[in-house]
């Protein structure tokens, strides 16, 4: 979709914190962090509602959210990593991975936006 700012990210014209990436998905950090490693993880095919994914879709985007997570643990060392789908920022599918240590934290309304600089540290853990 021309004017979608996530298939933006995916042509290039906008830059992001790359975490992943293969021919179908990617996974960049959230410019508006809940918890720093905040990343979305988006399909490259643009669908605006989860649900109206095929099921094979749904599934291999489930397993990727997955896949990053295990990066997001491993690198960033929290209790778990919360995933929260909801859909009205942007209209295109996105998974948000967030890595979190208590029950509390997986609140959009505890967002910041750190400096570009920032995500890049995090950005150079998590592909180190």
């Amino acid at each position: 979709m021309e004017n979608c700012i996530f298939c933006k990210i995916i042509r290039g014209e906008i830059p992001c914190e790359k975490i992943w990436e293969d021919e179908k998905y990617l996974a960049f950090l959230d410019m508006a962090q809940i918890n720093p490693g905040h990343t979305l993880v988006i399909p490259k095919k643009h669908t605006d509602y989860l649900f109206d994914m095929e099921d094979g879709e749904y599934c291999e985007l489930m397993l990727k959210g997955k896949e990053i997570s295990k990066i997001l643990k491993l690198k960033l060392k929290p209790k778990r990593v919360g995933l929260a789908v909801e859909g009205f920022g942007v209209p295109h599918v996105h998974l948000h991975l967030v890595p979190i240590n208590n029950v509390n934290e997986l609140n959009p309304e505890r967002a910041t936006h750190p400096k570009i600089e920032e995500l890049q540290k995090i950005a150079k853990i998590l592909n180190g």
